[in-house]
């Protein structure tokens, strides 16, 4: 199938060709947000959308159809389409933020105008698309085609490039300010506060980025578009990887705390990348059922942006022993009380299940049933979706089922996953330095 990249005349776009304001459209209306926090996404989806042409089949080891002459790509399309959309929402959102001067902040080089002109870039690319979907046949060769399109007008429609250049740059603003006033630490040598600096950066960057997944999975909105904010925060995190193994070399001393920091980094990072994009994100965007999509993508965005953060953490008690890590991220209190009050409950359950397993008294299956009764009512809420899902199954099958003979069979697989559930909740990096006591 032949693509042909200049826009369709009957189409309608949905923005005037008139001299009226092309933002006059009926978009949902919401509050104004500060201009460089729309630009930071904005910038993030742009970018991220042509990490993810060039770059998702390589990153995911997706097993893709392209050996298939019949296979339909059209769910790479409706991303793409998604993602344009996306931009032009946030466009729009950028626009309504620049005009009304109620910004505490106002981001340089950035005008109502670029919004103007940037919808007109966008319109184009959004009209084909639609078409594109709409037409009857998008086989492998259709969707080579777009791609190299919509990549080759991503880097040369001067709005685009802006917009999306404009991302990744300051990247100690997005570090907690705790974590800023540490590197004026005077204990540090100059080049070692540099390179700190610089890592640091980064790695606030990439955890900004992943803040934009977490807020989607906790607004519950359509999450198969962060495919393309995992492409990003993969390609950033390489770059960061690299970055580090090259100043690892050139480090002189390697029995230096920050040598074996740095070091450590490295290696978790790189491990971390391996297990999300290989394991959790594979297949990402031929799956179809909402709840699979939010299971992996909610376990693949908790293990980065956890690992992330613990590694900022480490750094920070590098430069100050004495500094309060929850104070630095609020969020890893929350995580770790949480992940306790789990580890211990489930703990009980086991215990209880194993118990009534071995001998399914009455009252032992009764003690079975009220552990579950308490677990379900708000620690089950802090396992991940996939989880809490199977977790589910089991208790209604325990309280379903009231003759010992079937009973039993039920018990043993549930205590089996309940002590594969507890090792993984265990391993949580929230815990590594909270050992369980329990047994």
């Amino acid at each position: 199938m032949e693509l042909n990249a200049s826009l369709p005349t009957a189409a309608n776009t949905g923005v005037p060709h008139s001299n009226e304001s092309p933002f006059e459209t009926a978009l949902p209306s919401r509050p104004v947000r500060d201009p460089d926090e729309v630009l930071f996404e904005m910038g993030l989806w742009l970018s991220g959308l042509e990490g993810f042409l060039c770059n998702w089949d390589r990153i995911s080891k997706d097993s893709q159809r392209s050996g298939d002459p019949e296979a339909s790509w059209v769910k790479e399309f409706r991303l793409t389409y998604a993602a344009l959309i996306l931009c032009s929402s946030l466009n729009y959102e950028l626009r309504k933020g620049l005009a009304s001067g109620a910004a505490s902040t106002h981001p340089d080089g950035f005008t109502v105008e670029d919004c103007d002109g940037f919808v007109l870039e966008l319109r184009e690319l959004i009209v084909l698309n639609r078409n594109l979907i709409d037409s009857a046949s998008l086989k492998f060769e259709a969707w080579r085609t777009w791609n190299q399109i919509l990549v080759d007008k991503l880097r040369r429609l001067p709005l685009a490039v802006k917009f999306s250049g404009h991302w990744g740059q300051d990247g100690l603003n997005h570090l907690p300010n705790d974590l800023k006033h540490l590197l004026s630490n005077k204990s540090l040598s100059f080049s070692d506060r540099a390179d700190l600096t610089d890592v640091l950066a980064r790695f606030a960057i990439i955890i900004r980025s992943l803040s934009v997944v977490g807020q989607m999975l906790k607004n519950d909105e359509p999450l198969k578009p962060t495919v393309l904010v995992f492409s990003k925060v993969h390609e950033r995190s390489q770059d960061l990887i690299n970055f580090i193994n090259s100043r690892l070399t050139r480090f002189q001393d390697e029995s230096a705390e920050l040598f074996a920091s740095l070091d450590g980094a490295s290696y978790t990072a790189s491990l971390e990348l391996k297990k999300v994009y290989q394991q959790e994100l594979t297949g990402l965007v031929g799956i179809r059922p909402a709840p699979s999509i939010h299971a992996k993508v909610e376990s693949a965005y908790a293990s980065l942006n956890d690992s992330f953060e613990q590694i900022l953490a480490g750094f920070a008690m590098l430069v100050d022993p004495d500094v309060v890590v929850t104070d630095l991220f609020p969020g890893i209190q929350l995580k770790l009380d949480r992940s306790i009050e789990l580890r211990r409950h489930l703990w009980k359950t086991l215990k209880a299940v194993q118990a009534a397993e071995t001998d399914p008294q009455k009252e032992l299956v009764a003690a079975v049933r009220k552990e579950l009764t308490a677990f379900m009512n708000e620690p089950a809420g802090y396992l991940f979706f996939k989880d809490r899902e199977t977790l589910e199954r089991f208790t209604e099958e325990v309280f379903a089922t009231t003759e010992n003979k079937d009973l039993i069979p039920i018990l043993h697989r549930f205590g089996a996953y309940l002590e594969t559930l507890f090792g993984l909740v265990n391993m949580r990096t929230v815990l590594a330095s909270h050992p369980f006591e329990g047994k």
